[in-house]
């Protein structure tokens, strides 16, 4: 912490890509930001007026997940709540620009929609150069009628969950469980950086249905087929083993 004008406390806080709402607000609390509750409630009931906000009123709280946009801040300690969180908003309204709503409106999907997917293209690859083939795999998944199948929305309602989802959470009957529902998750499931909302944008072109990570590198393996997947995923967990 330092002193900012009038002997105000300042404090930087890095907002790592990937990190949900929840994980923001708590990085605030522990920064002496605001407090983790009044951030909720904020969240909850502020008013906020950005167009890409429009019709999202009745997700409450997380109605503001995926658009609190990852990047390093300076705030003082004690900010009001609505002030914290409107500045991460305004980041968002800045990177996401005319020439990506465009984009999204000819790829025939709603802001909302291009955030949900970059946000679970964040939590499926690791590396850089796979996005754009996740990113692939889910448009060829919604264009086909599939379910998406990620493992990660389910995630998203077990955020102390460590590992992959048990056999519980994977049946659990949620319109956040893409093994079940189809389409997209009522929210993004994370708020994602710029890499994984250009993967959105401009998919691989590919005919990948599935996809596969290697335990160390975190590097997808992709395919076309299951039977392919399923293969080389019964090799690779008995590799493991």
């Amino acid at each position: 912490m330092r002193k900012g004008v009038g002997g105000m406390k300042t404090v930087d806080v890095t907002i790592p890509e990937g990190f949900t709402m929840r994980d923001i607000f708590m990085k605030f609390d522990e920064n002496d930001v605001a407090s983790y509750d009044e951030l909720v409630d904020s969240a909850n009931s502020g008013i906020f007026k950005y167009d890409f906000l429009d019709g999202t009123e009745d997700y409450g709280a997380s109605r503001l997940e995926g658009y609190l946009f990852p990047d390093t801040y300076q705030f003082y300690v004690g900010t009001e709540p609505s002030t914290a969180i409107n500045k991460l908003l305004n980041e968002f309204n800045d990177k996401f620009t005319p020439e990506m709503i465009s984009k999204a409106h000819e790829l025939g999907y709603s802001i909302k929609d291009i955030v949900t997917i970059a946000s679970i293209i964040e939590k499926e690859a690791k590396l850089d150069e796979d996005r754009a083939y996740v990113a692939s795999v889910i448009y060829n998944r919604l264009k086909t009628g599939m379910s998406l199948g990620m493992d990660t929305t389910i995630l998203y309602l077990f955020p102390d969950h460590e590992g992959e989802p048990t056999q519980e959470m994977l049946n659990t009957d949620s319109p956040y469980n893409t093994h079940i529902y189809t389409g997209f998750p009522p929210t993004p499931i994370c708020n994602p950086g710029l890499e994984s909302i250009n993967a959105a944008l401009a998919p691989a072109d590919s005919n990948y249905l599935y996809f596969y990570a290697d335990i160390e590198s975190g590097k997808l393996n992709f395919f076309t087929n299951y039977d392919e997947f399923n293969n080389y995923v019964q090799s690779h967990r008995n590799q493991a083993s």
